[in-house]
């Protein structure tokens, strides 16, 4: 199987390279010698190299999997998900590829919700980049690693990643097996993992939403409209701490400037930098006010999403923000008035689709208080 893979990558390489020389067909006369040099050189090899080779693999016999191959296959697959150890096997882009059960468990994850996507995205940002980096050597053969990360979702607790390689069967590429653990503790039984915070009822998140819809429109109808920064306050006050953990509201149009920034008690220089950020170097932000459409993203995975504030720092980096709700504000179409962008961190659950429903209910309420043009 190895020799054919070797054989499948040569042929590719053979296949880029006459590709290669099509295109250089439109070059001046005077180097026309080169390149058909160069296509008899490719020639030769077919005939010296791959063509031989391709003989001795045809002889060898059909490359099938026999039937006891299958089932060793199956049996493997079957000890991966149940090994009681949280495992994922990532490529080297870290895109996972299997998530056992063990580690559905200890991350909090579904399988299908994680296969496909990086597992940087499930880590903190201040982890992704090492991670990443550590993962690429290895997918390269420069030996196992291990290091120290955090889930997005629990920051504060830290998790050791163990990295090796490993070259699945008929794969041409190195994958990489990640095994998650608790830094310096054993692996939790299943019995002793936290499972998923259990969601409200329909009816409960139904209530809380009424509530805060109610809020919002007693604090927009008690104060004067027409006022748009004083609009947008009393919006912002509304919705910082309940709804989310900040608040950043930029307020004009076409041309936007910050209004409002409520952070958290213990993130003070943290919003007075975002504060001082132009919103016009905030993609999501100048994004909303192009397009008049809700953004709404959990475990945002471009950390520049939001821009940088005035340190350079990224500004989703900084506040540990693990979803994110960026609304614009419109009182009749491609009119906007505004942008509000809601930021949730730490371990609090992400926005949901209901709520970004009623958040762009809310965001017509507020651009009709600001008054029109």
């Amino acid at each position: 199987m190895a020799q054919t893979d070797e054989f499948g990558e040569e042929l590719a390489d053979f296949v880029r390279r006459v590709a290669e020389l099509k295109a250089a067909r439109s070059v001046p006369a005077d180097d026309l010698p080169t390149v058909l040099d160069a296509a008899i050189f490719e020639l030769d090899h077919v005939a010296d190299q791959l063509w031989p080779r391709y003989e001795r693999l045809s002889s060898d016999g059909p490359a099938g999997v026999a039937s006891v191959d299958r089932q060793e296959q199956q049996l493997l697959k079957a000890l991966f998900q149940r090994v009681p150890v949280p495992v994922a096997l990532v490529d080297r882009e870290t895109v996972v590829r299997r998530l056992n059960f063990a580690a559905t468990s200890f991350t909090g994850l579904r399988a299908g919700y994680a296969t496909g996507r990086p597992l940087t995205g499930f880590l903190a940002h201040a982890d992704r980049a090492a991670f990443r980096s550590q993962a690429a050597a290895v997918a390269r053969g420069e030996g196992d690693r291990s290091l120290t990360v955090h889930l997005q979702q629990q920051p504060s607790v830290p998790v050791r990643a163990t990295l090796a390689a490993l070259r699945p069967s008929g794969e041409p590429r190195t994958a990489v097996l990640v095994v998650l653990q608790p830094a310096g503790n054993r692996v939790p039984s299943d019995e002793s993992v936290p499972g998923p915070v259990p969601s409200l009822t329909e009816t409960t998140r139904h209530a809380t939403l009424m509530d805060l819809v109610d809020a919002m429109t007693t604090a927009l109808l008690s104060g004067p409209a027409g006022d748009p920064p004083a609009v947008l306050e009393r919006a912002a006050g509304v919705l910082h701490g309940r709804f989310a953990d900040w608040v950043v509201a930029d307020a004009g149009a076409p041309r936007l400037s910050r209004t409002t920034v409520l952070a958290p008690s213990d993130c003070a220089a943290g919003a007075t930098a975002v504060a001082a950020q132009d919103p016009a170097g905030c993609p999501l932000v100048v994004e909303a006010a192009r397009g008049g459409s809700t953004a709404l993203q959990v475990r945002p995975e471009d950390p520049d999403a939001f821009g940088r504030d005035t340190s350079g720092a990224p500004v989703l980096v900084r506040a540990n923000v693990t979803s994110l709700l960026c609304v614009p504000l419109t009182t009749a179409p491609g009119a906007v008035r505004g942008v509000l962008t809601l930021f949730r961190s730490g371990a609090r659950l992400a926005f949901s689709m209901a709520e970004a429903q009623a958040m762009d209910m809310m965001s017509r309420h507020i651009a009709l208080a600001m008054g029109t043009s």
